[in-house]
């Protein structure tokens, strides 16, 4: 199968010896959209720019369609790029700043002139075509970027946190409008961003990066409910992580023996007995309770374990949100949120004795590496 992109043990090292990328490898299939997803420096926007062109590649290939290109230049590769920047010519209009690139490619007026104005039309610039960038929005001119890259046709598009300086609500509006724009146009794009509610949002697939190494590639539910690795675990979603030995299964589930008890919980893959582990249980998987004895034992009955005593730390509503913190009795604290008509300050008073409980198949263990 000849993928849009791929990255074959691809590594990047500095001059003086520093690794920025570690054996990257991924296949992307035409119209995905994957999102590179890490904490600063992880080198997300290195892998970036080596697809760009921008940066060398010390080892490995990397394939466009098929094609080696390694040591292709930038403009020769079927790449377009937009930065957080959005790198505008000040000077020019709307409508020169997105025909540049056709321009310097050497296209005729006339046929230049019916591309720039088809993708100022599919993104709602025509009314601003003959202003100048410094007069207009953020978010117009994020507009004007995504139609400078977008008119070359590119095979890919990169975009490297194309969203990072506009304000929340914005954000979230361009955010919107990019997922629609990708899959009408069905063009592959590449995303780097340090935002996981926007790798979660838009991806088809997210690459988790930690020290210039893959730690996970998944879509965003599996990665949210399936971590693979203690990072993902710790850096994806509110997750409790708790330590824990195993002791051994009861058909899919697998006890846990930790320092608040017997619990159990999910693995994607086999985990022989003895084996040192982290149980990883999401935030929205777990239920409060007010403390009682007959209710624990109904809910032991109902999901077979995993119910913990714990003691409400703090409670703060945030609009219609309610935030708790629990306290569970080996010190480790618990960050649960909900709907305020779920959970009230009145019903689980700070100091007061609760129990957590969360289904089996929605906690992962995670063996300790």
């Amino acid at each position: 199968m000849i993928y849009d992109l791929e990255l074959r043990n691809v590594g990047k090292v500095y001059d003086n010896g520093t690794p920025a990328v570690i054996d990257f490898n991924l296949s992307v299939t035409k119209g995905e959209f994957i999102a590179f997803l890490g904490p600063s420096g992880c080198g997300k926007t290195t892998t970036l720019r080596m697809i760009a062109g921008f940066e060398g590649i010390s080892t490995g290939d990397m394939m466009i369609k098929g094609v080696r290109m390694n040591d292709v230049s930038p403009q020769r590769r079927p790449t377009s790029m937009i930065f957080q920047s959005y790198a505008l010519f000040p000077h020019m209009t709307v409508r020169r700043n997105v025909g540049y690139g056709l321009e310097v490619k050497g296209m005729v007026k006339s046929e230049r002139d019916a591309k720039v104005d088809r993708i100022l039309a599919t993104l709602g610039l025509e009314d601003i075509a003959d202003r100048k960038p410094d007069k207009l929005s953020g978010g117009q001119r994020q507009r004007i970027a995504l139609a400078r890259g977008l008119v070359v046709e590119p095979d890919i598009l990169l975009l490297d946190e194309p969203l990072g300086a506009l304000d929340a609500n914005l954000r979230k509006a361009i955010q919107n409008e990019l997922k629609l724009l990708q899959k009408t146009l069905g063009i592959t794009f590449i995303f780097v961003t340090h935002a996981q509610s926007e790798a979660l949002a838009l991806s088809d697939r997210i690459v988790v990066m930690n020290q210039g190494r893959v730690e996970q590639i998944s879509p965003p539910h599996q990665l949210y409910t399936r971590p693979n690795t203690p990072f993902v675990a710790q850096f994806i979603g509110r997750n409790t992580i708790l330590h824990g030995e195993v002791q051994g299964a009861h058909g899919d589930n697998i006890a846990v023996s930790t320092t608040v008890g017997m619990l159990s919980g999910r693995a994607n893959g086999a985990v022989p007995g003895k084996t040192k582990v982290n149980l990883v249980i999401p935030a929205e998987a777990i239920e409060v309770h007010a403390a009682d004895t007959q209710l624990r034992e109904r809910l032991v009955a109902k999901i077979g374990g995993n119910v913990v005593d714990a003691r409400i730390e703090r409670f703060d509503v945030v609009g219609h949100v309610s935030h708790l913190t629990a306290s569970l009795p080996d010190g480790h604290s618990v960050a649960l949120e909900a709907h305020i008509d779920k959970y009230q300050p009145e019903a689980f008073p700070v100091g007061s004795g609760v129990l957590l409980s969360w289904n089996p198949a929605e906690a992962t263990v995670i063996p300790v590496h």
